[in-house]
């Protein structure tokens, strides 16, 4: 029991370091998407979002 223990506040202290990292990826996800969203509203050019394959 006390090893699932262990295991389980090891995870607990790895989630709570590296949720914050996560968070900002994700957000600075979601900033890129949008800047190129108007990139191509400014520039007139559309990239399709799914490209055929041969």
């Amino acid at each position: 029991m006390n090893t699932a223990m262990n295991y389980l506040a090891v995870l607990f202290v790895f989630l709570l370091l590296a949720a914050p990292s996560l968070y900002g990826m994700a957000h600075d996800r979601g900033i890129d998407r949008q800047l190129r969203a108007a990139a191509a509203r400014h520039t007139g050019h559309h990239r399709p979002r799914y490209e055929k394959a041969a």
